[in-house]
């Protein structure tokens, strides 16, 4: 079962929605920004670690990639996250919170609803690193 729709079915048993699911299979921003204006990692209490990388003018995210070590939580939240973020003023990005990635992913299965506040806490602290620069 390593192929795709394989993946997708553990995946729906698992109980991820669909959106989810999509943000996983296509993974979404997962990579690095090279010369990125700010950059900042966190590790979860579950283990699981986030690097986010963002292109910044004039205090508006203009590129969002990230890096991940975890399940197919922390990549579905951090593809959600990276994609919700483009475009916000690093301002509204502070504000971002967890359920708002929860929301965008139409939801998580309840064991990994920390991997929204994983993605959350990493890109608050690549937007806090950027402002103590």
């Amino acid at each position: 079962m390593t192929d795709e729709k394989g993946l997708v079915e553990l995946l729906r048993k698992a109980g991820y929605p669909e959106k989810a699911i999509d943000y996983y299979i296509r993974k979404l921003n997962v990579g690095v920004i090279e010369g990125a204006e700010a950059v900042d990692s966190f590790t979860g209490l579950c283990g699981d670690s986030m690097k986010v990388y963002l292109k910044v003018e004039d205090g508006v995210i203009k590129d969002a990639k990230f890096q991940a070590i975890g399940c197919a939580g922390a990549f579905a939240s951090g593809s959600a996250l990276t994609e919700m973020v483009k475009g916000k003023t690093l301002k509204e990005a502070k504000k971002m919170t967890e359920q708002d990635v929860i929301r965008e992913l139409e939801g998580l299965p309840g064991p990994k609803l920390h991997c929204a506040r994983l993605a959350v806490d990493s890109l608050k602290k690549s937007v806090e690193s950027y402002m103590k620069r």
